[in-house]
């Protein structure tokens, strides 16, 4: 399953700092803007990987998922 997502990044100093404007928490910084771009991807999937885990049914536990749609 593919999904998109906004990366911002921006110069800081000596380094650039990039987070993902959908999801609090996901940033990271580096060196260089591919070394930021790199760290950013990397965080981001922890984050999902660590959310999907977390949220993995238990025994007979009844999960709803689907998708949910917002206009703004």
């Amino acid at each position: 399953m593919k999904r998109q997502f906004t990366a911002i990044y921006k110069k800081s100093g000596r380094w650039y700092i990039g987070w993902i404007e959908e999801i609090p928490g996901v940033n990271t910084q580096g060196k260089t803007l591919k070394e930021a771009k790199e760290n950013l991807k990397e965080a981001l999937f922890l984050i999902l990987e660590t959310n999907r885990l977390m949220n993995k049914p238990r025994g007979r536990q009844r999960i709803i998922r689907e998708p949910l749609i917002l206009a703004v």
